[in-house]
């Protein structure tokens, strides 16, 4: 009826103009979610510069959402709060006689204790009192690997759902330029380091690699001056679209760091593979689901440089033909499932499921 309070709240701290994967995520799903049903969001806006808010923003935030909360006539059916930093603001829940808490679960956010040291056991700490506090809370992780690390803290995760990209490009025609692509923030776990020692030199000298990313670990930054590697800086919308669709192929050879740190999801794999890029991840962690093993690109094994050679080798060889007919059903099947609505209508599946 006409004044309606929307039954859905989505509480979120990521938000634009701030720029990242919880801020696109949060935008994206409650935009595809109204598409459903109407929505009432609860967001905090970043900065103008792109970056997230400061300190004195999130402290404050907390009113903002309460403020919202009183105003309503009627307390929200569902009330899902968009990361797992934020649950505090699932026990708003209590304040409504038949409120659903749903909390959505990404990467760091659910696996930070990993890491050790003061932050980590202290992260952990606020994980496992969240765990007690909202034990009937529906929680919805992005993998299988952070599911995995919710456990760890004493969380149920309820379901998995992966997530989505809006990228897409023109249908593939089967041509490349030869080159391999690494999209992505040079740090240890993505592998690229590695990559450049272990992988390149057991390949053909006529095979280059392309960088695409902004930021880097000391101790990845020695693989930029590999004389076969080159460095394109941050790349968006259009220009990564020709990228991924260019490269012979997009690859994410992350591997194990020994700290806990893990791939929440692999949002490059979908990705690459909605522009028309044949996509090589490594099988573990949250590119599992980020990846069709064999229909959207082709999982590879983790940390092992002859198995990831012998694999770019298979790409190289494919005929035009061949590579054409892949990147068909690639695209295809990346578009249909790494796509929002179906993200929106698996969340809001998960809105009639209780822990």
């Amino acid at each position: 009826m006409p004044g309606t309070d929307p039954r859905i709240m989505f509480v979120t701290r990521k938000w634009a103009p701030a720029v990242g994967g919880m801020e696109t995520y949060s935008m994206r799903l409650t935009e595809a979610l109204g598409k459903i049903e109407p929505v009432e969001v609860v967001a905090l806006r970043g900065k103008a510069n792109g970056m997230p808010p400061g300190p004195i923003d999130l402290l404050l935030f907390p009113l903002q959402v309460l403020t919202r909360w009183f105003a309503r006539r009627l307390s929200p059916d569902v009330l899902h709060v968009g990361d797992m930093a934020l649950w505090p603001m699932g026990l708003l829940g209590r304040l409504g006689r038949s409120t659903q808490v749903v909390l959505s679960a990404h990467g760091t956010d659910a696996g930070y204790q990993r890491r050790g040291g003061l932050k980590g056991r202290l992260y952990g700490a606020y994980l496992k009192l969240g765990a007690r506090l909202l034990r009937k809370a529906t929680i919805i992780a992005n993998s299988s690997a952070t599911a995995e690390a919710l456990t760890e803290t004493g969380w149920s995760p309820s379901t998995v759902v992966p997530l989505a990209t809006n990228l897409t490009g023109p249908d593939p025609d089967g041509c490349h330029n030869g080159r391999i692509l690494f999209v992505g923030r040079l740090k240890r776990l993505k592998g690229f380091g590695w990559f450049v020692r272990e992988v390149l030199p057991l390949l053909g000298p006529e095979m280059e690699v392309e960088v695409a990313g902004t930021g880097w670990d000391a101790g990845e930054q020695s693989a930029l001056d590999d004389p076969r590697v080159n460095f394109l800086g941050s790349l968006h919308g259009d220009d990564l679209v020709t990228a991924y669709r260019q490269a012979m192929c997009v690859i994410a050879p992350n591997i194990s760091t020994g700290t806990g740190e893990y791939e929440g999801f692999g949002l490059v794999a979908p990705e690459a593979a909605s522009c028309g890029g044949v996509m090589l991840a490594a099988d573990r962690d949250g590119l599992r689901d980020a990846v069709v093993d064999g229909k959207t690109g082709y999982l590879v094994k983790s940390g092992d440089a002859r198995a990831w050679a012998d694999a770019i080798n298979r790409v190289a060889a494919m005929t035009v033909d061949q590579r054409r007919a892949f990147l068909e059903n690639a695209t295809a099947t990346a578009r249909e499932f790494y796509c929002w609505d179906r993200v929106a209508r698996e969340t809001h599946a998960a809105y009639g499921t209780r822990a």
